[in-house]
């Protein structure tokens, strides 16, 4: 039977970048991955942007993680050649009803040690977007755009040339706690059964299955599956802005936004739907409310002007009105399993803590 030190499960962003992390630090990784190609559902199917770490809980993972990765990332990308431009975002509030959830979105921004967002009135704003329209807007000039698919492939890079090894296609489909480490059961054109001493399981929206069919890991300790579903149109013709465009942030998700691609053409989205199962599909019929959420800050936008583009799922670890969960890393002082260490409920900003979050799994792996 094949001896491994070092395997994680999940070829997305976060994966990646742990696999990455590992295999600089002299670490043998093999990455597996259910999918044919790497970073297939979240990675690919988000907003892709470079968030400034404004929205989440001061103190929580999800804080100090975007704030350690995104000056980090940067520096990445602009190292190893990653399509980004740091664009900036207006957050606006469209009617007076919305100032004071402003003013909070701000003061956590300051506690989270994100010192540059500039409160603006309704003419300095459209100053910057003169197509917007809102009575206040929060300017966060430290968010930008990249192209996620790109730092993907730059991660594995980096972790090949490092001496990891990619496995497409090789599903995991049984893990059992053994005297020795942790036995795999991997599926594909040529199955296997190999032994590791460290398992990563970064496996974004199943993560917690893959915990909990872990023969031997207490199952309770596994969070609940949850999927946000977000829709995503794209603008037809060329859009009015050069900046990211959010509303005040809604359960669930931070709203139906302008987001930008680095060839400037404009989406929208995502919005919240709770699903049952993983599925890509967007439904025309959506766009009606899309139309009434975004002419609330763009006025102007056309009848008939969306169409639909694409969607992804949010690997959510808490339901529909209940409190966002942070991110969990979950490693041997939680579980009391040497080894293993699980990583729940990476959703937005993943992308943006990658390196961060990384670092963190990697602190988890003893030599």
């Amino acid at each position: 039977m094949d001896r491994v030190d070092c395997v994680v499960v999940g070829a997305g962003l976060v994966g990646l970048a742990a696999a990455r992390a590992l295999a600089l630090a002299g670490r043998e990784v093999v990455i597996l991955e259910a999918e044919s190609a790497i970073g297939t559902h979240t990675s690919s199917r988000n907003s892709e942007v470079i968030h400034a770490g404004i929205y989440y809980p001061r103190g929580s993972l999800k804080a100090t993680a975007c704030l350690r990765g995104r000056e980090r990332l940067y520096a990445y990308c602009a190292q190893h050649g990653v399509p980004h431009r740091r664009c900036g975002k207006l957050i606006v509030a469209t009617d007076e009803r919305q100032l004071a959830e402003l003013h909070a979105i701000q003061a956590r921004a300051r506690a989270n040690g994100v010192t540059d967002v500039a409160w603006m009135e309704r003419a300095a704003a459209r100053g910057l977007e003169p197509a917007i329209e809102c009575v206040a807007a929060l300017h966060s000039p430290s968010t930008g755009i990249i192209d996620s698919h790109a730092l993907m492939l730059a991660y594995l890079g980096d972790a090949e040339r490092a001496g990891a090894m990619l496995a497409l296609a090789s599903p995991l489909r049984a893990a059992r706690i053994v005297r020795d480490g942790i036995e795999l059961d991997v599926g594909g054109a040529e199955p296997a059964r190999i032994i590791t001493r460290h398992l990563v399981n970064s496996a974004g929206l199943r993560a917690p299955s893959v915990a909990r069919n872990i023969e031997g890991f207490p199952a309770a300790l596994a969070p609940r599956e949850f999927y946000a579903k977000g829709n995503y149109y794209s603008l037809r013709g060329r859009a009015p802005f050069a900046r990211l465009v959010y509303p005040v942030p809604e359960p669930g998700g931070l709203g139906v936004h302008v987001t930008l691609d680095l060839a400037g053409q404009a989406r929208f989205g995502p919005d919240v739907e709770w699903v049952e199962r993983i599925e890509y599909s967007v439904d025309p019929a959506r766009a009606a409310a899309f139309y009434g959420a975004i002419r609330r800050y763009w006025p102007a936008l056309p009848e008939g002007a969306l169409a639909p583009a694409y969607c992804g799922i949010r690997p959510k670890i808490s339901g529909p009105g209940e409190p966002a969960a942070d991110f969990v890393i979950q490693g041997p002082a939680q579980h009391a399993i040497a080894g293993l260490v699980n990583l729940y409920g990476i959703e937005s900003p993943g992308l943006t803590a990658s390196l961060a979050l990384a670092d963190d799994v990697a602190a988890l792996i003893r030599p």
